[in-house]
């Protein structure tokens, strides 16, 4: 999807680059068209090298390809984050003055904008004026949020945070086939304490769990996300629970699937934990140039889940192998959907340096019967996306 992402010049600009990255990260083309005034505060070479397109400022650029138009009639969705008090009113006004003004006049897309001003401004009866006349046509309004603002200044007017306005935006646009299903995902790694200081873990980020997350909620789901030691924030809208073992998310798993549609297993949990963990640190010198530990296995999780499904409930897997051998890592998943009684299994592979915290991902998916029924490959957003795709 097209993407064009207006920036106007306002201090919350800085806070555009991350909103350009969660569109970036999810997978599209974004292009930003940024006012004179928003490069006064956020450098162009950052926005570009975010956007990974050149950033567009002047009306009178590229007047052969008719740019200020162009822009408009190609864009799938315009995300103005921050709109100041100016252009909110501009907008309003129908203003053409400038590339952003001319590029929202020239399109039929739908229009997200994301105000950040201070309170007084935000309260104003021209703004209030203002944002009732987009709204009555149809722009979405983001925010703005209550907080700190430059300075000592606290109150209404603080631009929304990236994600939220990312997934907002989306929302508009996306399918809403997931509207009122309830959604259970379990996303991170599981930590098993060897003492108060130490722990046994792995290296899973939580980011292809929390990336499913995030497009279930775009889709219109009610999404649970059990997160376990996530390396990214979760997106905005989902009901958190933090768990640390293996153990908490087995608890928080089975009783988050007693009121989910769809259970998504994507947390890579221990397989193993000690039997014994110490109540003080583990010295070095107290045990010699040896330590012995004994480890036992943990609850099976997703396979209780699988076994306790109520009737219509489906039970996704998730199965990190490190096995090279095409043919052989299918069988392994084949044999490990059956085993586990899934209804979806997603396999990918992984090493020392691949799968674990990349922002990409390559997946095959496996039904029930260990039949492989679809492949995805690219930005983990895009793979999340994929995944729903199949499940609807």
């Amino acid at each position: 999807m097209t993407v064009v992402l207006g920036i106007t010049g306002g201090i919350a600009a800085y806070k555009a680059v991350g909103v350009a990255r969660e569109f970036v990260v999810a997978g599209h083309d974004v292009h930003i068209v940024a006012t004179e005034g928003a490069l006064r505060f956020v450098g162009r070479p950052t926005l570009e090298a975010i956007s990974r397109n050149p950033v567009h400022t002047d009306l009178y650029e590229g007047v052969a390809e008719v740019r200020h138009v162009a822009l408009g009639q190609r864009a799938d969705l315009i995300v103005i984050a921050p709109a100041t008090a100016h252009t909110i009113a501009s907008l309003a006004a129908g203003l053409a003055g400038d590339l952003l003004g001319t590029t929202v006049l020239a399109s039929a897309a739908p229009l997200v904008i994301a105000p950040a001003m201070h309170t007084e401004m935000w309260e104003h009866a021209a703004t209030v004026a203002n944002i009732a006349t987009l709204r009555a046509r149809g722009v979405t309004i983001v925010g703005p949020d209550s907080g700190r603002l430059t300075g000592t200044d606290v109150g209404a007017g603080r631009m929304t945070e990236p994600a939220a306005i990312a997934a907002a935006a989306l929302a508009v646009v996306g399918p809403r086939d997931l509207a009122g299903r309830r959604i259970l995902i379990s996303a991170g790694g599981t930590r098993e304490p060897l003492d108060p200081v130490r722990f046994l873990g792995n290296r899973s980020s939580g980011r292809q769990g929390v990336a499913l997350a995030a497009a279930a909620l775009a889709r219109g789901a009610d999404v649970t996300l059990v997160a376990a030691h996530l390396d990214v924030a979760p997106p905005s809208g989902a009901t958190l629970v933090e768990v640390g073992t293996a153990a908490e998310l087995e608890a928080a798993m089975r009783e988050g699937a007693a009121h989910a549609d769809t259970v998504i297993m994507s947390a890579a949990v221990a397989d193993f934990r000690p039997t014994v963990v110490a109540e003080g640190k583990i010295k070095k010198d107290a045990v010699g140039e040896t330590l012995r530990l004994e480890l036992e296995r943990t609850p099976d999780v997703l396979a209780g889940l699988a076994a306790a499904r109520r009737p219509g409930q489906r039970i996704v897997g998730f199965a990190a192998e490190t096995e090279a051998d095409e043919q052989q890592l299918l069988r392994i998943a084949a044999e490990k959907a059956a085993r586990k009684g899934v209804d979806l299994l997603v396999v990918n592979r992984v090493g020392w340096n691949e799968g674990f915290g990349a922002p990409t991902n390559a997946v095959i998916m496996l039904d029930g019967g260990g039949s492989v029924v679809a492949r995805a490959e690219g930005e983990k957003a895009t793979v999340a996306h994929r995944i729903l795709d199949l499940l609807v």
